[in-house]
């Protein structure tokens, strides 16, 4: 009873829910389908007012006004001819247009290849009786409703255009018909219908039809202007004496505010879906009471399966699998408890997430906490060789060097970047080279050699090479009986970045060399300070993938070599 309860209510729940969606969304399909043929139409429309006016501004049109104007019938056929050529262009350019007649005191101009009838004078034509509609009105359009051409021999079906014409003054009694073809604006309404139910028509905001070849759908129970009013769009129900209801949507034209382009579907069609989806409910219905009756034997063991889900999953978490989760379609009592458990396993999963993101953070802090005890370390003596050349007078060395010196400070700080350019990495040893040889003259030269141009756009770590070419200027070169000479070098193997300064200093013992190896001089003296710092940061960076080589023999020199692995590195 409970399955035949819950499964009633909710079959009347979507019955209702989807009729009513139904209707939602027919009236939103339909009326976008309303609105993208109405701004069709308007086109169209739009395009043959401007033929017509493109006709009356030309030069043959306003010569035959001045004529009527001056009441001139004498070149009658002169202007006939004349404006052939600018009637057949326009007749050209749309071909909506089945014919043209320029009605005026001294005569009607028309294209010759339409046969005019003779025995329908004008003023006895629907058009003429549409003008004395507006007899008293001011108007410059008239858009009269389909009916047959009476004008000319051809007798379609068409839509009158009535245009005063472009001219200096108002010309009494002289109008521009133009008849367009009924068949070509049906066809606009018919191409863009995209659904086999969904009706069109063009009607007057009195609910007239425009096209004679409609005709209106059913008996009138309430007129449609009741419904339209004044608004541009809409959508309604409307009932007729013998169709029944229907869905309406309408929308108004821009050319011609008095005509609505109304679209409209059967309500009875469009929930036909509805009466079968009521009977497919009700043999639901019946299946389910059926499988209520098998399953009632299989319930106790339904209760125990998600327990004994559960178990097995936190057997696996003892295992150290802690990506394991419980699912479940249920809402009892055990899917809470595995709930409660999926939502503790996420925790655990974020304190962990937390403890690797807070020691990553602390290995930045200690990058940059080396990094500020590398970047003072050579900024006495440079101050001091600047002070006394400027007691000296030598002016342009001290401003080279404060030069190099903003530079220096500049690349190094790298707009507090960790990570530069092997580019501006050389750039900033260069500088410090420079400041070097004028604060030691003759002491020492230096050269750069990179194998490949384009490994100055590798990213690596800022300020390494500066405090091994300072150990070297320090230690190799103080106590040297000939000139030093220092060479920097970069080169590329097996995706890894090998950077070397080598001096030709006066070397280190093997015992200081093992001992600067083995880490144990990390702050005995500024050479092994600078090393260890170099090799704790680059640890930092690259763990395990960087690696610091060092290689000495007294009295023959003494080089350095930087291997870093060639890949982005976040920037801190």
């Amino acid at each position: 009873m409970l399955t035949v309860v819950c499964i009633s209510v909710t079959g009347a729940y979507v019955s209702v829910f989807f009729a009513s969606e139904m209707k939602t969304q027919a009236a939103t399909t339909s009326q976008n389908t309303l609105n993208k043929t109405a701004q069709v139409f308007d086109e169209r429309l739009r395009n043959i007012v401007v033929s017509i006016s493109t006709l009356m501004m030309g030069e043959p049109f306003q010569r035959t006004m001045r004529d009527v104007q001056a009441g001139n019938g004498a070149d009658y056929y002169n202007r006939l001819s004349q404006l052939q050529t600018p009637f057949a262009q326009m007749m050209l350019a749309e071909q909506s247009i089945d014919s043209v007649l320029i009605h005026t005191p001294i005569g009607e101009f028309y294209p010759t290849e339409n046969w005019r009838v003779g025995e329908m004078p004008f003023q006895d034509t629907t058009v003429a009786k549409a003008i004395g509609d507006y007899e008293g009105r001011p108007w410059n359009t008239i858009w009269v409703r389909g009916h047959s051409d009476e004008l000319f021999s051809r007798g379609r079906e068409v839509i009158s255009l009535v245009i005063k014409p472009l001219f200096d003054t108002l010309l009494s009694g002289v109008y521009v018909v133009v008849n367009i073809r009924e068949d070509h604006l049906l066809d606009l309404i018919k191409a863009n219908l995209q659904e086999g139910s969904l009706k069109q028509k063009l009607i007057d905001r009195g609910g007239t039809g425009i096209f004679s070849s409609m005709e209106t759908e059913g008996g009138q129970a309430r007129p449609l202007q009741d419904y339209i009013g004044s608004s541009d769009r809409g959508h309604f129900e409307y009932e007729t004496a013998s169709d029944g209801v229907y869905l309406v949507n309408y929308a108004g034209l821009g050319m011609n505010p008095d005509w609505v382009l109304i679209g409209y579907q059967s309500k009875k069609q469009l929930l036909a879906p509805v009466a079968q989806m009521r009977w497919t409910i009700l043999t639901i219905m019946g299946v389910c009471v059926l499988l209520a009756l098998v399953l009632s034997s299989m319930l106790s063991e339904l209760l125990l399966k998600p327990l004994f889900k559960l178990r097995n999953l936190m057997f696996k978490v003892e295992q150290s699998k802690l990506d394991v989760r419980f699912e479940s379609p249920f809402e009892d009592e055990i899917s809470q408890v595995g709930y409660k458990f999926n939502r503790m396993m996420d925790q655990i999963g974020e304190l962990i997430e937390e403890v690797k993101t807070s020691e990553q953070e602390k290995r930045y802090s200690e990058i940059k906490a080396l990094q500020a005890q590398i970047d003072p370390h050579f900024l006495y003596n440079t101050l001091n060789t600047i002070y006394w050349k400027s007691e000296m007078e030598e002016q342009q060395a001290v401003s080279e060097m404060i030069v190099s010196l903003s530079l220096l400070f500049r690349l190094g700080l790298n707009n507090g970047k960790e990570i530069t350019t092997l580019r501006q990495e050389l750039n900033h040893v260069e500088q410090y080279l420079k400041l070097q040889t004028m604060c030691y003259p003759e002491l020492f030269t230096y050269e750069f050699h990179c194998e490949d141009e384009g490994l100055l756009e590798v990213p690596v770590l800022k300020i390494m090479l500066q405090p091994l070419v300072e150990n070297s200027i320090l230690h190799a070169f103080q106590e040297l009986d000939r000139p030093g000479r220092l060479d920097i070098t970069a080169a590329a193997n097996g995706g890894m970045l090998t950077l070397a300064v080598a001096d030709n200093g006066s070397g280190m013992s093997p015992e200081v060399l093992e001992r600067l190896r083995a880490g144990m001089d990390g702050g005995g003296s500024s050479g092994g300070y600078a090393l260890s710092n170099i090799r704790a940061r680059l640890s930092l960076y690259y763990g395990h993938l960087a690696d610091m080589q060092l290689e000495s023999s007294p009295g023959e020199g003494t080089t350095v070599k930087l291997v870093i692995p060639m890949q982005e590195v976040r920037e801190s």
